[in-house]
């Protein structure tokens, strides 16, 4: 009876602490569901059907998604984002770790240079769309103006299909200064032994680079090269300021096309299609980048 009695008593405490815990964390459990696993749901059936929003939706199975395959718009987009991703990316991370070689070194102001790098990336990304179509502007903009001084004519920009997207890779260098931060902060946990011990040798400044800093920071690369590559397939707002997704289609990226079908046109089925899609290779691609990191990622430890 005894044994009866510490079992029932047992499982009244695990219901009863089972109920306390699941009261204590229903806030976040009901946010995950509606604000999460719903959604996803629920974008899973629209891309299966016609859906408008003012009507009903009507199943057709896999044909938003073969529809795709025939639009050349998704094409464009497509080309669009994966130029800026391999175009983009690369000068994006190499340009802030470059900058952030410099600003690891010690010299006179250091912090005032610092905080220059990082001030445009606490910019309103509006603001900043509208000051740089303002400096990409073919007649009064401030680019051309600089060319004039040199007595180059400057290009139309924003204006001419080849130097759209050319022209948004450059605004982007302007918003590095978070991976920068990121990058120089990896550099100062560098041991600074093993810097000492390569001068003895008698390396260079580029081997040391090459040899002990890269490897070195390694993981932090990984980081910013994954995080990359999902916002460049996520590439909107900049575009979608600047150009509107023209001239001619050349800055339509796969992100403003996906908006223009759920919230212009409103083909919300055809929009959640295209969304999963996007997913599907923005998980190819950082399983690719996880896949063959451990041949060049270095971690300490192991």
């Amino acid at each position: 009876m005894t044994g009866i009695k510490k079992r029932r008593s047992g499982s009244r405490f695990w219901r009863r602490n089972l109920r306390n815990g699941l009261l204590f964390t229903s806030p976040r459990i009901i946010g995950m569901i509606v604000f999460l696993l719903y959604p996803i749901g629920a974008s899973i059936y629209y891309s299966l059907t016609r859906y408008e929003i003012l009507t009903p939706p009507e199943f057709l199975g896999f044909q938003n998604y073969l529809t795709l395959i025939r639009d050349d718009v998704f094409w464009k987009s497509l080309y669009n984002t994966t130029f800026y991703f391999a175009i983009g990316l690369p000068s994006q991370l190499i340009s802030a770790f470059l900058i952030a070689l410099l600003l690891n070194t010690k010299i006179r102001g250091l912090a005032f240079y610092r905080a220059i790098v990082f001030i445009p990336t606490i910019v309103p990304t509006v603001v900043s769309a509208m000051v740089w179509r303002w400096i990409f502007n073919a007649d009064v903009g401030l680019a051309n103006a600089i060319l004039l001084w040199f007595g180059v004519r400057g290009p139309a920009w924003l204006g001419s299909p080849s130097w759209a997207k050319p022209s948004l890779i450059l605004m982007s260098l302007w918003l590095i200064g978070g991976t920068v931060i990121i990058f120089l902060a990896s550099l100062q946990d560098v041991p600074k032994e093993i810097y000492e011990a390569a001068d003895i040798d008698g390396a260079s400044p580029f081997r040391k680079t090459i040899n002990i800093t890269m490897p070195m920071i390694s993981p932090v690369i990984l980081f910013n090269l994954i995080i990359g590559i999902i916002y460049s397939f996520q590439y909107f707002t900049e575009a979608f300021i600047m150009t509107g997704g023209g001239p001619v289609r050349a800055t339509t990226f796969y992100a403003l096309y996906l908006y223009e079908n759920a919230f212009r046109f409103f083909r919300m089925g055809y929009a959640s299609a295209q969304a999963w899609i996007l997913f599907l290779i923005v998980l190819g691609l950082s399983l690719i980048v996880l896949k063959t990191s451990a041949r060049w990622t270095y971690y300490a430890g192991k």
